[in-house]
């Protein structure tokens, strides 16, 4: 079903030509210098190609045949392209037998699918092969530069580069189709009896300890069954193979738009058809805190968590796919894998917003989180590294399928609480969405309000609130202290409130005699302790989350002004 669905992306975006995704065969590879050539297959010029990008200069990414075999063992040369050693025998390795043979192997090539060709470059490029001497490389005036680059090649009465005829680039898709292949069998994704796959193309992007991983891949004796190796245990056609495989590629450049990568999982998303939601959704997941550059974002933003649909969006019922990948190694792990509908997946990510709400600490506080900065809530000193593994993925996959997220989520960001004593507005909206999720998902009579809930009778709610007007208190009553209560007790009041709680109320009893408006703060603790008969003994991890969300809306409350002055009063 995901490799149905990644050929089917390619055949759509094949069709749109500003997609620009390469051909059968083809591949976007990094080229730095383009040798120009006259018919005789003299070297006239070498062209710079790079793209300077600030002090650096960096390879232009262009679309040249390419077979996706790696290079890391064993000779394989490229068709009319290829790094120094194998185009000019020379590169910047001081291993002159290996660059003799690279460059051998190179030259064979392109005269196996060179030769009968009746193209005026393909001709030049052969006769440079053949007299060219790879000492001359050494002659070049900027070889430092060239040395261990890759090279292309164009005819100096041509325009378009040498690999860009169209009588070569039939010739290469009609080799490609052909090479390492195997028996004729049923393909998996197209249904059709076509030569299966050997090998599939490599998947760039996903973080991999190579620089491409493997979606499909059969290694190991104990995968393989009926006598057959490799990815012949998966009959895959060589066309849909690098159908699905170039697609992923596409979906995966940063540029589209069309992926998201949170600690190690990347998510990927397409539709059937060509949406404005494809190029959105990357912004919707992660949104910029860039006012100015991203306010078209922020109204379909606005427009999602009130529950409508923007008519940008196109078709409501129009498919939508979300595949979830992480690294394994050298090959690719399937997270998680979701098919929906615009509309529904609008709905989903309205709920998301929705269910985050909470009044916010500070008017800067992001409004709508992206969630990178949430998942960093849960982790040691706010480093991305140190975000729990697997947690990503998960909480993408409750954001995208309205699941409740995950326990470890909540866990997570009560343990943070407890170490650091923190409770900021990322964490009070984290904990409001874990909860009201699942109180809905049970079908809990119970709801997490954005702002102070007075009428609210559960207990470990009332017991946060009223440890924040504990906390109030002595900072009143002794300004500038070091420490407070909750520097000391948080942890033992939020969790077993019956030893803690007896203690902080004898000891508040003073500080409102101290502070300047202790009445006031009398009459907050009465009404905080009004519904609690007795203090629990302990309280679930869920009731940590009550603790810390009436904590937080009542500290909020502290600086309302308007309310605080008709308090007094």
């Amino acid at each position: 079903m995901i490799l149905q669905a990644l050929n089917e992306c390619y055949e759509r975006l094949q069709k749109d030509h500003e997609s620009n995704i390469p051909s059968l065969g083809f591949a976007f590879r990094p080229i730095s210098f383009v040798l120009i050539i006259d018919r005789a297959g003299k070297l006239l010029q070498v062209q710079d190609l790079r793209d300077s990008a600030g002090k650096k200069m960096v390879p232009r990414q262009l679309v040249v045949p390419s077979l996706g075999r790696k290079k890391s063992v064993g000779i394989a040369p490229d068709f009319l392209w290829g790094p120094t050693g194998y185009v000019l025998g020379m590169d910047e390795e001081n291993k002159p037998r290996r660059t003799a043979e690279k460059f051998s192997h190179f030259k064979k090539f392109q005269h196996e699918l060179g030769d009968g060709l009746k193209d005026a470059g393909m001709s030049a490029v052969l006769k440079f092969l053949d007299k060219w001497n790879p000492s001359n490389a050494l002659k070049i005036p900027i070889w430092n530069e060239i040395a261990g680059t890759n090279l292309i090649f164009r005819l100096d009465s041509m325009r378009n580069y040498v690999h860009e005829s169209p009588v070569i680039q039939q010739a290469w898709t009609n080799y490609y189709r052909n090479d390492d292949v195997g028996a004729v069998g049923k393909c998996l994704v197209s249904g059709k009896e076509v030569p299966i796959a050997r090998l599939h193309l490599g998947v760039k992007g996903v973080g991999t300890v190579t620089a491409e991983g493997a979606l499909v891949s059969f290694n190991e004796e104990s995968s393989c069954s009926y006598g057959k190796e490799q990815n012949f245990n998966a009959p895959i056609g060589k066309e849909a193979a690098f159908g699905y495989a170039t697609a992923l590629n596409y979906l995966l450049r940063r540029d589209n738009r069309h992926c998201v990568k949170i600690a190690d999982a990347m998510t990927v998303f397409w539709t059937a058809r060509s949406s404005s939601i494809e190029g959105f959704m990357g912004q919707i997941l992660n949104p910029s805190q860039d006012e100015g550059d991203l306010l078209p974002i922020r109204l379909f933003l606005e427009a999602l968590r009130d529950g409508k649909m923007p008519v940008e969006f196109g078709d409501p019922d129009m498919p939508f796919f979300i595949l979830g990948l992480s690294p394994n190694a050298a090959r690719i792990s399937v997270r998680f894998w979701h098919v929906s509908t615009v509309g529904d997946m609008a709905a989903r990510i309205g709920q998301h917003f929705r269910d985050l709400a909470i009044v916010r600490r500070y008017d800067n506080d992001p409004e709508f989180p992206a969630i990178w900065q949430l998942l960093r809530q849960t982790a040691v000193q706010g480093k991305s590294e140190n975000i729990p593994p697997m947690l990503a993925g998960t909480v993408m996959r409750s954001i995208l399928t309205g699941a409740a997220y995950p326990q470890t989520l909540l866990s997570a960001i009560i343990s943070r609480i407890r170490a650091d004593q923190e409770i900021n507005y990322l964490r009070a909206a984290i904990i409001k969405a874990c909860l009201i999720r699942k109180f809905r998902i049970s079908k809990e009579m119970k709801e997490v309000k954005m702002a102070l809930d007075k009428e609210s009778k559960d207990i470990a709610y009332r017991l946060g609130r009223l440890f924040a007007v504990l906390e109030k208190a002595q900072m009143d009553a002794v300004p500038g202290a070091n420490t407070t209560i909750k520097d000391r007790f948080y942890g033992s009041a939020s969790a077993t409130p019956r030893v803690v709680f007896p203690q902080l109320l004898r000891l508040s009893q003073h500080h409102t005699q101290k502070a300047e408006r202790g009445r006031w703060y009398d009459k907050l603790i009465g009404e905080a302790i009004g519904e609690i008969s007795q203090f629990p003994a302990h309280l679930s991890l869920e009731e940590q989350g009550m603790f810390a969300i009436g904590y937080y809306h009542q500290r909020q409350s502290f600086f309302t002004k308007s309310e605080n002055k008709k308090e007094e009063q």
